[in-house]
């Protein structure tokens, strides 16, 4: 390519550049010319139109914008979802009721019995002293001096008509002569019928009384009979919620009152609570009190004439004795029977007990009947008191 040539193109190039400085000078000048200098802003004066006003916002609309603060919560309501129906539990059935054995339950009175008389087994003729020993034998057995004398008597008696002088002999002759002793007694618990009965138990502190009306509870109830419980001992703590769990326990009604309150009241109330629901039976539960106390004897006798008004009817009076207390038993069951008329005594506690000859001395000193006996903690383990079998265990 020749020079000319180049000094053309050359020559082009700059003409196109300067013409492009030329155009952005002339671009400039009129923005600088139609921007108002200082003293024009100042003044209002210029060629350059005042900016327009910004429109205000609606009152109604709200142009701040919201912070992390001033954000209000919204309360979310959870969602409800329904559990399955659950299905009621069938109620627990009750344990039937199985009756122990007297031989199986007595085995500890059993073995004091015959460690006291066992000695006389395989003599021969028995001598004064052997009478003697045997008379302390029963009394130490805690069947009373006035009984266990007259017991050895009547069997002297026999011995001699019947020439039987040998210790075996002289023992089938005392068994014998015990059958006797407790035979021909009313043992049942009387309950008259179209009435409202009221069973009220009575007894020194710490017997049994509220375990004993509960283990009944639960014999009536499998009888058929609908009873109701009065927690009528409103001193011991706790006495009226043990009394409700054996209520429960039973199928059974409790009426109960305050704590410290009048234990004639409650009675009262149970009475009338029974003649309104159809109860047959109130069984009614009363603080435990020192027989030797004169000012608690009586208020134990205004709860009978209570428990007695219309529409009650006492039927049963029971005294319920600790076996295990022995002779003390004894007097306890003198000083009740005088304030309040027992009817019948439950032997509590019989199968921890070495002597059960109090049986013996309540019968026939007191003429009082043993109706039920304690042979066990179960509810099963309250019976009647059966005296054949239970003179059979003491020496079998």
């Amino acid at each position: 390519m020749s020079t000319a040539v180049w000094i053309l193109i050359i020559a082009a190039i700059l003409l196109v550049v300067a013409g492009a400085a030329f155009v952005a000078t002339r671009s400039r000048g009129r923005d600088l010319e139609l921007e108002p200098t200082r003293d024009e802003r100042r003044t209002g004066t210029g060629t350059v139109a005042p900016p327009k006003p910004v429109e205000e916002a609606p009152a109604s609309v709200d142009t701040a914008v919201p912070t992390e603060a001033d954000a209000v919560p919204v309360e979310i309501e959870p969602a409800v979802v329904e559990a399955p129906p659950v299905a009621e539990a069938p109620p627990t059935p009750m344990e039937p009721l199985v009756k122990p054995s007297f031989f199986e339950r007595l085995g500890k009175a059993r073995t004091a019995f015959s460690g006291y008389l066992g000695g006389l087994v395989g003599r021969g003729k028995l001598t004064e002293d052997d009478w003697e020993e045997l008379e302390e034998a029963l009394i130490q057995a805690d069947v009373g001096v006035a009984t266990s004398m007259s017991l050895i008597g009547d069997v002297r008696d026999l011995a001699k008509g019947a020439g039987a002088d040998s210790g075996e002999d002289i023992l089938g002759l005392l068994k014998a002569r015990m059958h006797r002793e407790l035979e021909g007694k009313d043992r049942s618990l009387t309950l008259d019928e179209g009435k409202t009965n009221v069973w009220l138990f009575v007894g020194v502190n710490g017997v049994g009384k509220t375990t004993t009306i509960g283990k009944v509870a639960r014999r009536l109830v499998d009888e058929g009979h609908k009873p109701l419980l009065a927690a009528g001992d409103t001193f011991r703590a706790a006495a009226a919620e043990q009394l409700t769990t054996w209520g429960e326990r039973a199928g059974a009604e409790v009426v109960r009152g305050n704590e410290g309150g009048d234990p004639s009241a409650v009675i009262f109330d149970g009475v009338q609570a029974a003649a309104a629901r159809g109860c047959d039976v109130v069984l009614a539960d009363t603080a435990g009190r020192l027989h030797n106390k004169t000012n608690l004897m009586e208020e134990l006798s205004k709860v009978r004439r209570v428990a007695g008004r219309e529409p009650g009817h006492v039927s049963e009076v029971l005294l319920v004795i600790d076996a295990t207390t022995g002779q003390n038993g004894m007097s306890q069951a003198k000083v009740f029977t005088e304030a309040v008329e027992v009817t019948g005594v439950v032997l509590t506690k019989l199968d921890g007990s070495a002597k059960g000859g109090i049986v013996f001395a309540i019968e026939s000193e007191l003429g009082i009947p043993v109706k039920l006996v304690g042979l066990g903690e179960k509810a099963g383990d309250l019976v009647d008191f059966d005296a054949p079998a239970f003179v059979d265990a003491l020496f079998e």
